[in-house]
């Protein structure tokens, strides 16, 4: 059991209380820009419409959440920051086989997969 939780029994099914720090902070969670309430309750081990129902009291209040970063702002890559790669411009190595057994007969085919267009084309007439 951890410090943020409280477990209490009722009959046969468990029921833990959660104190205000840990939901503001699953809450804050929730609110950061591309994080889904469904992954924040995994990550918790929380019922995700439960969280919703925290997510949405909250801003019911209109209270602002101060969640204070785990990580430093130093540490954190800058978002305008691109850093291109380059690739380099080989064509495809190796050879592209094809084996067709129809009654009793086998077709092989073996293509070059630098020309892989190619034998699509191939293969979209000999399907036709």
């Amino acid at each position: 059991m951890s410090i943020n939780e409280e477990i209490i029994q009722t009959g046969r099914r468990r029921r833990r209380r959660h104190s205000a720090q840990f939901k503001a902070e699953a809450v804050g969670a929730c609110q950061q820009p591309g994080v889904s309430v469904a992954a924040v309750a995994l990550a918790r081990g929380l019922n995700a419409n439960m969280l919703r129902n925290w997510v949405t009291k909250a801003e019911r209040k209109n209270a602002p959440i101060s969640i204070q970063p785990r990580v430093a702002a130093e540490t954190q890559p800058a978002l305008e920051e691109f850093i291109p790669v380059t690739l380099p411009a080989s064509p495809a190595t190796g050879v592209i086989r094809i084996d067709v057994r129809r009654k009793g007969r086998r077709v092989s085919i073996e293509w070059p997969a630098s020309a892989a267009h190619d034998c699509a084309l191939l293969l979209r007439e000999l399907v036709k």
